[in-house]
């Protein structure tokens, strides 16, 4: 395996494992918390809800990695993501996202070195596939920021995300997720 295929390799599987393992995870915690009211407020209406960021992503994901990459047909109208008021049920919400996200995980398994430096076009952005995949954990990350203040902010307690490299409590000792 030449240097650019095993770098390739490591990147994509690390793009894997954060939106798979580190921020789905993260999301389905803070949705659980939540009553289906408080997955729709909204702080002001400049805001988006729990609900509409879930909406996002899966969004997102689906138009960048699945349809951007994979060039299948682009279906997404981004505009309802943010005007849907809800309620959707959580099990429907976070169902989307994980078989999103899974879908999107095989797609990422299957790329190579040469996907990684293509130009695609994607949401009228001319991207290298390196580039589309930055954006969506980067952005993916983002928002799994705002899912995580909005979970607090409306549950009132730490929710365990932040520990330091080796730092165990008592209720994460059995499961720890990975810090941020």
């Amino acid at each position: 395996m030449g240097k650019n295929a095993e770098l390739a390799g490591l990147f994509l599987a690390q793009a894997r494992r954060l939106l798979r393992e580190t921020y789905l995870p993260r999301i389905e915690r803070c949705v659980k918390q939540l009553s289906e009211e408080q997955i729709w407020w909204r702080a002001n209406r400049a805001s988006n809800s729990v609900g509409n960021l879930l909406l996002h992503l899966e969004g997102n994901v689906r138009q960048w990695i699945i349809s951007g990459l994979g060039r299948t047909p682009d279906r997404r109208e981004r505009d309802k993501e943010f005007a849907e008021l809800g309620p959707l049920p959580r099990s429907v919400l976070l169902g989307c996202l994980r078989k999103t996200v899974r879908e999107a995980c095989r797609l990422l398994a299957k790329l190579s070195s040469r996907d990684l430096t293509r130009t695609y076009s994607i949401q009228g952005f001319h991207v290298t596939g390196l580039q589309a995949i930055f954006h969506v954990t980067e952005h993916f990350s983002h928002h799994v920021g705002q899912i995580i203040l909005a979970t607090k902010m409306q549950c009132g307690k730490d929710l365990g995300f932040t520990h330091l490299p080796g730092e165990r409590t008592r209720k994460s000792a059995a499961r720890s997720l990975p810090p941020l």
